[in-house]
């Protein structure tokens, strides 16, 4: 329960610093009258398609940190919802990290280490080779 706990914690911190806060910046910066168009020339995405969508990509930024805040909320209260949902958010991450660089390598440093201790934690030392399965099944058959 302590793996699970710890990667719920990596997530909801990732969540909510890296992905709720650019959301939340964006009616502040809207209302405000901060030109975004231009905003965006200020950071270095690996696609220059981010840097010239950076509304659309603070946006989307808000549904991932919510699926992301939502998921290590039901991990840390041991829901299985939770653990899949959260496995599910690392997975994208990892496979999108690389369009959002440099931000991008805090979220594969926090997704990675969050996915290796849910699936840890899930997989303990249970074998690839099935011998632990057939050591259960004939100490069930045993007793």
């Amino acid at each position: 329960m302590r793996r699970y706990r710890i990667a719920s914690a990596l997530m909801l911190v990732q969540g909510v610093l890296m992905e709720l806060v650019p959301f939340l910046a964006l009616g502040p910066l809207l209302l405000l009258g901060v030109d975004v168009e231009r905003f965006g020339e200020h950071f270095a995405f690996a696609l220059p398609y981010l840097q010239e969508h950076l509304l659309q990509v603070m946006a989307i930024a808000g549904i991932f940190g919510a699926l992301r805040v939502v998921g290590a909320v039901g991990l840390w209260r041991g829901r299985m919802w939770g653990l899949a949902l959260s496995v599910i958010n690392c997975a994208v991450t990892l496979a999108l990290m690389i369009f959002m660089l440099p931000a991008g390598i805090a979220d594969g440093a926090l997704s990675g280490t969050a996915l290796m201790l849910m699936l840890t934690a899930y997989y303990g030392t249970r074998s690839v080779t099935g011998a632990d399965a057939a050591t259960a099944s004939t100490s069930l058959a045993a007793r």
